[in-house]
């Protein structure tokens, strides 16, 4: 699947790599031509941002996703940040919820017949 994705990334890049040469061409004849070499250098960025591979590693976490517009973006060799540390016990960490809301409900009913209890120790007349 890798295999799949670096063909793709590859063409990719070769698209942009056109692209980018025709803005060139277009901005070196001068005259209508230059006005649209920039819109064509911004269709060859936005064309490299386009690569599956790096749209998994921004999915991920791993490639960053606050780019300012207009920046050219060259997708990253490897991960830039490294693993992420697992969990130890493999959860997210923290008491159980179905401990925490027995405690909550035991407490609750305590402190109800403390109440009711201490409602009896003194009727009203």
């Amino acid at each position: 699947m890798t295999e799949a994705l670096t063909k793709v990334d590859r063409l990719i890049d070769r698209g942009a790599d056109r692209l980018r040469e025709l803005a060139e061409q277009a901005a070196a004849a001068g005259g209508a031509k230059a006005k649209v070499a920039d819109l064509l250098a911004e269709d060859a960025a936005f064309l490299r941002k386009l690569k599956p591979s790096l749209i998994a590693r921004r999915a991920r976490g791993e490639a960053p996703t606050d780019q300012k517009p207009g920046t050219e973006v060259v997708a990253p060799l490897g991960p830039q940040l490294g693993a992420r540390p697992k969990q130890p016990g493999g959860g997210g960490g923290g008491p159980n919820p179905f401990l925490v809301v027995g405690i909550a409900l035991a407490t609750g009913i305590l402190l109800a017949k403390i109440i009711d209890w201490r409602g009896h120790a003194h009727p009203k007349l």
